[in-house]
């Protein structure tokens, strides 16, 4: 018998066709479109972007007219990133304006068709909890900045405790604890800071905490910081008119004064310098019973907050408020400036109680209704696992 050669039938590898992913964004397969991605630059309007890419100014008013309900064409902001999508076709005529409001929101204007269709989309957005504690070295913004923190957690801190702390006083060595949370889109882009959950800061060996929480009784949604007693850590007025800044000259009936020969002139008010432009802010609610120009006061603005109290703020630079006008709490009524006598740009805060002028950092202020007896329980109950965490969040230093 011979041996014929089997030959071995060949066995071909299986070849996978990889498919190749889709491109999409906004909802649309980019690969449809030419795609056009910019900016609004000075200049720009909604029309006239859509006109360069090869829309009509009939069509851009039918446009402007239906979607006005969702999305106010006139009022695209410089900065802000837009997409086009674009046919591939002879007539490269724009199909769809996406305008991106924030990292977030951005509305979607989809004119492909004879009906046109508008719709405000969000992107999806995971939150995260973070924790951060520091000690203080100079500032509160200078140690978050130094521990690579977000600086909008510093500033929404020194809100929570603008009514109990004096953030123009602190002391190196004072010390915080912070659980906050941040925003991001897929995981992994940042889109900003979310909010404060708890806090607690020590201030010359006197901690204090701080609980956000949702009072029941209130219907508009606003939610409050109470401390580990249920106490409302807001007060009648905030400690300062400024964010930040320094306190550059003290209340003080015995002062001199080198700009009047170095004679005791009373100084009624407490000076908070900061740069020219800076927002002065009203410390309690109120009415303005003066907003103008007068001799060495320069452009100021005072306030009447009842019956007791007034407050007064001088050497502004404009004012942003008119008498007659009422006015919230930590509401904007003018800038710094250096109008009337003064030798640098600062607020000069005066205080009324009683038509006499007093220190306020002297007098105690009224402060507001602690959390309702009814609605303790829950509180503390809500409370006690943020106080655990914030007690075991050890300090770090910053660099």
């Amino acid at each position: 018998m011979s041996c014929a050669d089997d030959k071995k039938a060949e066995i071909k590898p299986e070849v996978k066709e990889v498919k190749k992913p889709v491109n999409k964004k906004f909802g649309y397969v980019l690969d449809d479109y030419e795609v056009i991605s910019d900016t609004v630059q000075s200049g720009d309007s909604f029309g006239q972007i859509l006109f360069e890419n090869g829309i009509d100014y009939g069509t851009i008013q039918q446009i402007t007219d239906t979607v006005q309900s969702t999305f106010d064409t006139r009022k695209i902001l410089v900065g802000k990133p837009y997409t086009l999508l674009k046919s591939k076709d002879s007539a490269n005529q724009a199909k769809v304006f996406i305008y991106e409001q924030n990292k977030i929101d951005y509305v979607v204007l989809d004119f492909a068709d004879e009906v046109v269709k508008a719709a405000a989309k969000k992107r999806p957005v995971t939150v995260k909890e973070r924790v951060v504690s520091g000690v203080i070295n100079s500032n509160l913004s200078s140690t978050f900045d130094d521990l690579g923190v977000n600086i909008l957690v510093a500033y929404k801190m020194a809100d929570i405790y603008a009514w109990t702390i004096d953030f123009f006083r602190l002391q190196e060595g004072d010390r915080f604890k912070v659980i906050y949370t941040e925003k991001f889109i897929n995981d992994t882009i940042p889109a900003g800071f979310g909010e404060i959950k708890a806090s607690w800061f020590e201030h010359k060996g006197k901690p204090v905490y701080a609980f956000a929480y949702q009072n029941d009784s209130v219907n508009d949604g606003n939610r409050d910081f109470y401390d580990q007693h249920a106490d409302n850590l807001r007060r009648a007025f905030l400690k300062s008119p400024l964010k930040f800044g320094r306190i550059s000259s003290r209340y003080n009936l015995k002062r001199r004064i080198a700009y009047y020969g170095n004679r005791i002139r009373p100084h009624k008010g407490t000076d908070f310098a900061a740069p020219v432009g800076t927002p002065i802010m009203a410390t309690s609610d109120g009415t303005v019973i003066a907003s103008e120009y007068r001799g060495g006061n320069g452009n100021y603005v005072k306030v009447r907050h009842n019956k007791t109290y007034d407050t007064q703020y001088l050497h502004m630079s404009k004012r942003a408020v008119s008498r007659g006008d009422y006015v919230r709490q930590g509401e904007v009524i003018g800038y710094i400036g250096m109008t009337g006598n003064t030798s640098g740009p600062h607020v000069c805060y005066r205080f009324w109680k009683n038509g006499k002028q007093v220190n306020p950092f002297a007098i105690d202020l009224p402060t507001s209704e602690p959390l309702a007896e009814e609605l303790q329980p829950q509180y503390f109950e809500f409370i006690a696992p943020l106080r655990a965490q914030l007690d075991a969040i050890t300090f770090q230093k910053s660099t």
